[in-house]
């Protein structure tokens, strides 16, 4: 036999057996400002490995990595 399974197969793109695409984590500094589908406009104010602190003004919120409902203006 070939080692075709070692190279990977390649899918429909219709197949329910093709890979999950790749999440895409983006990454943020201190002082960009963001907006998050719940909490509204804020600035990031903390950073660690796998989460952010933000200020939202009334309330500074840790959330954590992958950021889902959170993005970069």
């Amino acid at each position: 036999m070939t080692d075709m399974s070692a190279r990977g197969r390649r899918h429909l793109a219709s197949s329910p057996f093709a890979p999950a695409p790749e999440i895409v984590v983006e990454c943020y500094a201190l002082d960009d400002r963001v907006s998050h589908d719940v909490y509204g406009l804020g600035r990031v104010v903390g950073m660690e490995a796998s989460a952010v602190t933000v200020d939202f003004g009334s309330r500074r919120v840790r959330i954590a990595s992958p950021f889902p409902r959170m993005e970069r203006l």
